[in-house]
């Protein structure tokens, strides 16, 4: 949670130092943004090649439950066709690529806001925070209520960082593995659906 509330705390300041413009204008610039947002997946690319385990863990899954990733999606992309028909003003297009950040807020908020600009970026940014704050906060009650599964696939793309501590500690040790696969496939999809969403007319 403490690494959420840092990314909300950057946030503000950036929107304070855009609003009073205490920041030199070419770092508003769209070529600053997408320079970071390639040096992030560059870092993720070393994060994911350096860690055998990812590898390791991918290799020993049971198959079958790689069916719980493609549950994640589809569900969460069905939840976004009725947030799109519930808010007209945000189209069905807007409303999937929102969701196809699965909680990877750092990424897809920088993808939005290069092809359908700021405010929407904000949009993402802030409703993939809350995504994650659920599984922080909610894990307890999601694997109460839904089982075990329940709390990786509300984690979506946490579920093998940030949200893995919690989701060990409730829905237990045995589904770690599945939780970092899980957490890995959803990362690795952000990129192409937000692109692919936010590409359609």
């Amino acid at each position: 949670m403490k690494g959420s509330l840092i990314i909300i705390v950057f946030f503000i300041l950036g929107i304070v130092c855009g609003f009073f413009h205490l920041l030199p204008s070419p770092i508003s610039d769209s070529s600053v943004s997408m320079g970071a947002l390639c040096a992030l997946i560059f870092c993720v690319g070393v994060s994911i090649g350096s860690d055998s385990r990812v590898f390791q863990t991918l290799c020993h899954t049971d198959p079958r439950l790689f069916l719980l990733p493609l549950c994640t999606l589809v569900g969460t992309l069905t939840g976004c066709l009725g947030v799109s028909l519930l808010l007209p003003e945000i189209s069905l297009t807007d409303s999937l690529a929102i969701g196809s950040g699965f909680g990877y807020y750092s990424l897809s908020s920088i993808f939005i806001t290069e092809y359908r600009g700021a405010a929407l970026g904000t949009v993402a940014l802030l409703s993939n925070i809350v995504r994650e704050l659920i599984t922080l906060l909610g894990a307890p009650l999601l694997a109460r209520w839904f089982g075990p599964l329940a709390p990786i696939s509300v984690g979506g793309a946490t579920s093998m960082d940030t949200t893995l501590p919690i989701i060990t500690l409730y829905s237990g040790k045995d589904f770690v593995t599945l939780s970092i696969a899980h957490g890995f496939l959803m990362d690795f999809s952000v990129p192409f659906l937000v692109s692919f969403f936010c590409e359609l007319a």
